[in-house]
């Protein structure tokens, strides 16, 4: 690909590749974390998972997306998506289920500090079925990116 990268695109999109792989590690792991600190609200264990998933933020989840979000923005920018260049609609697709997937965070975030204040709400199955929601999306980010179907 040759756009203002140059050189460096590879470069780049194997960064890119590798703090989504992160990043999406954490979102796997985030919502198993809050099913385990919802059901042991009230008992000195939900002391540990508020510490598990602050840590977890701090060291995976929030570095990874500012990479992503970085790294992600130069690739498109080097591919012309904001130069308006036709047949990237699979990149404007791609690219609002990131944001659906970073708005899905900060709802995991936010219900980890409600945990913390002992106020968890969502039933532990539906707790479970939020916590697929990253899987479906990375696949659909995948299809988009590796076939590129309109």
């Amino acid at each position: 690909m040759a756009g203002w990268l140059g050189n460096a695109y590879l470069w780049v999109k194997a960064f890119h590749i590798i703090f989504v792989i992160f990043w999406m590690a954490g979102l796997f792991l985030l919502p198993r974390y809050l099913v385990h600190h919802q059901e042991a609200l009230g008992t000195p264990e939900a002391t540990a998972w508020e510490k598990r998933e602050a840590l977890l933020r701090r060291m995976i989840l929030s570095p990874s997306i500012g990479m992503v979000w970085l790294l992600g923005l130069a690739l498109a920018a080097n591919v012309g998506l904001f130069d308006g260049l036709p047949g990237l609609g699979w990149l404007h697709t791609k690219l609002l289920i990131v944001i659906l997937l970073s708005g899905y965070q900060g709802w995991a975030v936010g219900y980890s500090k409600k945990l913390a204040k002992g106020q968890g709400k969502i039933a532990s199955r539906r707790l479970r079925m939020i916590g697929e929601l990253p899987a479906l999306a990375v696949i659909l980010i995948v299809i988009l990116a590796v076939v590129k179907p309109f």
